[in-house]
């Protein structure tokens, strides 16, 4: 071993010769320092070599390991989420097979084996319960209890005895012990909705009741242990909630081990058609309607409007459409005027509007004769033969020709 010639660059160890590429500051910070190690060595006088080896040894296992430590956070962080898988196959009481429905379904193919904690948000009506049930009926332990409760539909002062259950004479009225939804859900799964809406002070409890699994209900000083599998569900910002001290940080986290969103109804327009075939469906039976089907005009209607209320409130209005229908279809001016203003704008040309206004004058006139051709044309100033021409136009004659078998009954 010996000195570097006077005037010559250091030689470079190895891994030295060049900066990582896209490294952070304190690699680089970590890459000058082992360098200036590594130049020192070389000036170094011979004797001292082996001591300064050591240290550079050490030094480097030491380096080597935080860097290691970094370059895994910076995949972790850079990393894209993966991907449900799209061809889960659909839980029997969900409709939909748009893109985002089916990330849904390979989502709750993934969590529904496991035991883990569930966090379901989404507006309100898209679905959280549905899903809930999907995940259950999924799970290991679908043949026990699913126990659903709504945090925000109950009374502060009854939350903790409806969660918890309660012992005799834990307070006034409490006449006979009674167990909680925790307990009548042992075993099985429960199903916490609106959990944003659920009291501060009680959330420590929920939070000790999913993390410890025991309970201890009103009036009752000794704990009683539970196998519950917790599924919750919010429409507000559980982030905002804590920043705003509404919200436990600790149970937020518990709570969100695996997060499934629910996208709005405006986010999946190709499930809206299936849907409201499906609403219709039960709402004709339930009523006992023979409504067969939906115009399109009526069906395109339905796909552009935004459903602030999602999935319920298109249910919703299918069910009033079918009582107003009474029989053959579903046409435009059975559903809300907010829908028929919609409709008018589906085509914004001269001639779709035109069309548009046309195919609404027509529906008006046959709904207010009650499905009377001749009765219709007298009111539109027009004869019984252009009108039934119109009609087929605009593929209105079927509903005339059941308007015209029931008038006659």
């Amino acid at each position: 071993m010996g000195r570097s010639n006077a005037g010559e660059e250091p030689a470079n160890h190895p891994g030295m010769t060049d900066k990582p590429d896209n490294s952070s500051e304190l690699e680089e910070l970590l890459y000058d320092t082992a360098k200036a190690l590594s130049e020192e060595s070389d000036a170094a006088e011979v004797d001292d070599l082996e001591d300064k080896l050591q240290t550079m040894t050490a030094a480097a296992g030491l380096l080597s390991d935080v860097i290691g430590v970094w370059r895994e956070r910076l995949h972790e962080e850079e990393a894209p989420p993966v991907a449900a898988p799209l061809d889960a196959p659909r839980p029997r009481r969900i409709i939909g097979s748009s893109r985002a429905m089916r990330q849904v379904y390979g989502m709750i193919a993934q969590v529904a084996p496991a035991d883990a904690t569930v966090l379901l948000r989404g507006e309100s009506g898209t679905g959280k319960e549905l899903v809930a049930q999907a995940i259950h009926e999924a799970s290991p332990r679908a043949e026990r209890a699913f126990i659903s409760v709504n945090c925000g539909a109950l009374p502060e002062t009854l939350v903790e005895s409806e969660l918890f259950g309660h012992v005799r004479g834990a307070y006034t009225g409490a006449t006979s012990a009674r167990k909680g939804r925790f307990e009548q859900a042992d075993g099985g799964t429960l199903f916490l909705d609106e959990i944003g809406d659920l009291p501060l002070s009680l959330q420590v409890k929920l939070l000790r009741a999913i993390q410890d699994g025991e309970i201890h209900r009103v009036g009752d000083e000794s704990p009683s242990r539970v196998d519950v599998r917790v599924i919750a569900a919010t429409h507000v910002n559980l982030e905002d909630a804590m920043e705003q001290g509404t919200f436990r940080e600790d149970l937020y986290y518990r709570l969100n081990v695996f997060p499934i969103d629910l996208p709005p109804l405006r986010e999946r327009r190709d499930d809206i058609r299936p849907l409201a075939k499906r609403f219709l469906m039960r709402y004709a039976e339930a009523h006992r309607r023979s409504v067969e089907g939906i115009d399109e005009a009526a069906a395109r209607a339905l796909c552009s409007f935004d459903w602030p209320g999602n999935v319920r409130q298109l249910e919703n209005c299918v069910a009033r459409a079918v009582l107003l229908a009474g029989s053959g279809t579903i046409q435009l001016h059975h559903l809300p005027e907010a829908l028929q203003d919609t409709s008018a704008h589906w085509d914004d040309s001269l001639e779709g509007r035109l069309t548009a206004f046309e195919r609404e004058i027509l529906i008006d006139a046959m709904h207010n004769s009650g499905g009377i051709l001749t009765h219709a044309a007298e009111a539109l100033q027009t004869t019984p033969r252009i009108l039934a021409y119109r009609l087929k136009k605009h593929n209105l004659h079927a509903h005339l020709v059941r308007s015209r078998r029931k008038a006659a009954r």
